[in-house]
């Protein structure tokens, strides 16, 4: 990839001339992203960011394309040293791309570099959904969850692995949540970091109102806060694409706009990236955030990223009844953090849980250290003569 320099003064230009609303008349994040934020952002796109540095760290892994029924897909891959590493495909979600895996690819393929054992390596495939980075944009609908998950499959065996697992948060978990439900016979199981567990009974009482039942533990109970305040407070973007994406002309226009809107994907995720810009320096840094604003604004991916939400028939939070076996990982700052008894009964074959103190909805991109320990740990049983026993299931 080599940006025309063009192409990058033109962006420059276009964020120094944004139109500026007036400020929120309130003092917190109660509105939206706030204009003292936003214009921080801008400042520092439009004068210190380099986005030289970001295509080299693309540019410096090995990238490909190749057409799945009918659609370039653009995918990193990326073979451990150890020959009998894991394969492994690992897909983002939105407001992300490819960018947000970036720093597990050595943890996850180089293990002996970051204090893990040989035995924990992977082969990676990290590709970019549909309509996203560097993927084809669909021109015709039916570009769903279950048909990217059937075209995953296609990818791995055309990379010659017959034996493969999958992980994925946000929208890439939902893909692999998916595969899990199509159990075809090359996938051995699936970590998620969005897990698909809230019982349906609870999700209607929290989406209605009514009553929850009277014996919920105290995680079930704070998971169900954190389900409310997000169904009350942050699901504005996606009722928006899942009804009228192609409405959202004003984020393909304006590079502010865009960020804007790509920032304001759930109250702790926005708080965790706005903090950045406030001067604080832990987590993602202000390159992290811009990295992928930018590949969004250069790949001209702004609309076509949303058409997933309208395409999507699943639940956001329902289980689908995976009977592969799977490995959960619940961070804290999710949108919500799934308890262990809710995983148990959503995926029978529950092969590992872990609650943890620290990391959110984009944990890879935020914890890669704390991710990548999740993913050695989650997959380890499925590895060797265990790993064959636990794949043993049958196919529905």
């Amino acid at each position: 990839m080599n940006v025309p320099e063009a192409e990058l003064t033109e962006l420059r230009r276009r964020v120094k001339a944004t139109r500026w609303p007036q400020r929120e008349p309130v003092t917190d994040q109660s509105q939206g992203v706030q204009l003292a934020t936003i214009q921080e952002l801008a400042r520092y796109w439009a004068t210190d960011y380099d986005w030289r540095k970001c295509e080299a760290k693309l540019n410096a892994l090995p990238q490909f394309m190749t057409e799945i029924d009918g659609l370039d897909i653009h995918f990193i891959h990326v073979r451990s040293k150890h020959d009998d590493a894991l394969p492994l495909i690992v897909t983002h979600g939105w407001p992300g791309s490819v960018i947000e895996q970036l720093k597990i690819v050595d943890p996850l393929t180089n293990p002996t570099a970051h204090g893990a054992n040989p035995s924990d390596a992977f082969h990676l495939v990290i590709p970019s959904l549909p309509g996203y980075g560097f993927s084809g944009k669909p021109a015709t609908t039916g570009w769903s969850p279950d048909r990217i998950a059937r075209a995953w499959v296609e990818l791995m065996k055309r990379l010659g692995y017959t034996r493969f697992a999958a992980q994925g948060g946000d929208w890439g978990a939902m893909v692999t949540d998916v595969m899990g439900t199509q159990a075809p016979p090359e996938l051995l199981g699936i970590h998620v970091n969005w897990p698909f567990t809230v019982p349906p009974d609870i999700d209607k009482a929290v989406q209605t109102g009514n009553p929850l039942p009277s014996d919920l533990s105290a995680d079930e109970r704070r998971a169900c806060e954190q389900l409310d305040f997000f169904y009350k407070h942050g699901v504005g973007y996606a009722l928006e694409m899942a009804s009228r994406p192609q409405t959202l002309y004003g984020i393909e226009d304006s590079p502010v706009g865009l960020a804007a809107w790509l920032l304001d994907h759930d109250a702790r995720s926005y708080a965790l990236i706005a903090r950045v810009f406030g001067g604080q320096t832990e987590g993602l840094t202000r390159d992290d955030i811009v990295d992928n604003i930018t590949l969004y604004w250069l790949t001209r991916t702004a609309v076509s990223s949303g058409r997933i939400y309208w395409e999507n028939k699943f639940a956001f939070f329902a289980p689908k009844h995976v009977a592969i076996p799977v490995a959960v990982s619940a961070f804290p700052d999710e949108v919500l953090q799934t308890p262990r008894s809710w995983a148990e009964r959503a995926y029978p074959k529950l092969i590992y849980y872990n609650k943890l103190d620290k990391g959110g909805h984009f944990a890879a991109w935020e914890q890669p250290q704390l991710f990548s320990g999740e993913v050695r740990a989650g997959f380890r049983p499925l590895r060797g003569a265990q790993g064959q026993q636990e794949s043993q299931r049958t196919v529905h």
